[in-house]
């Protein structure tokens, strides 16, 4: 899609997602309007720090448990972010250093800063797509794609706090299930997504600080997001708070449900 001149136009006075995400879990690629932003955001909804973080954790749980336990060995993470250690694939192949990793965004702040995504083990591949999951068929004929990936083999596609930027005009729930389409028998499907459930008030707010910023944003019920699932098997526990999909000791102790205020779950195709 030749985004690689986009990267002289961040556009650094305006908000993004990508960089108010970084500043939320502590990172150092944000610009004043993204501090801004964040801080609007988070006077709305508190937890919004505590729910960042919540989402790392749901991350590397649910990617250690798809290499140890269901034997997944190949990832397609869409909506990648800035990197923040320890990456997918940091997590993936020190489990096994053999798994391969395609990461996928839209952003030039994150095609920016995509080498840091790259660095896999020698065993190992990664890649970095400049792809949008609005347009899934786009991403799935770039040819890095099948270069990095054995798509006769299954994959688990992980999008992560990304699905609640694309509200239904844009039609997500098609997106995600043409790109299930694509994978083969076996393979996985891992979703997060913000959710109004536990603190309408407060997160309706936090969405009116990101529109303010001109950042597109929908959150949905779990009778909302459940059709992302549609067709899949959903794993145990199901779609459930992403501090209750398997938990382990967390550093930042237990936290409220409103704080959280996310979805998680694991499925897989039949």
């Amino acid at each position: 899609m030749g985004r690689g001149r986009q990267i002289l136009d961040l556009r650094v006075d305006k908000p993004h997602s990508a960089r108010m995400y970084d500043y939320l879990l502590g990172g150092k690629t944000h610009y004043p309007a993204d501090r801004e932003a964040a801080v609007k955001a988070t006077e709305g909804w508190p937890g919004l720090p505590t729910a960042a973080r919540a989402n790392r954790a749901f991350l590397h749980r649910a990617v250690r448990y798809l290499v140890r336990q269901a034997g997944v060995r190949q990832f397609l993470d869409i909506g990648t972010g800035i990197p923040t250690s320890p990456n997918l694939h940091e997590v993936a192949q020190a489990e096994d250093p053999s798994a391969r990793v395609v990461y996928a965004d839209n952003d030039p702040i994150v095609l920016a800063h995509a080498r840091a995504l790259l660095r896999g083990t020698g065993q190992g591949r990664t890649a970095y797509l400049d792809a949008d999951l609005r347009q899934p068929r786009s991403l799935l004929e770039q040819p890095e794609l099948a270069a990095t990936l054995d798509l006769a083999e299954p994959v688990a596609l992980t999008i992560i706090a990304t699905v609640h930027f694309v509200p239904d005009h844009h039609d997500p729930f098609g997106a995600v299930a043409t790109l299930m389409e694509a994978l083969p028998s076996g393979s996985f499907l891992l979703l997060s997504h913000a959710t109004p459930d536990f603190s309408p008030e407060e997160i309706n707010k936090a969405v009116a600080a990101y529109h303010a910023g001109g950042i597109e944003a929908q959150v949905r019920t779990h009778r909302g997001i459940l059709p992302f699932f549609d067709g899949l098997d959903l794993l145990d526990p199901g779609l459930v708070l992403i501090t209750d999909w398997h938990p382990d000791t967390s550093p930042f102790g237990t936290p409220t449900d409103s704080d959280v205020s996310f979805y998680g779950g694991l499925a897989k195709k039949p």
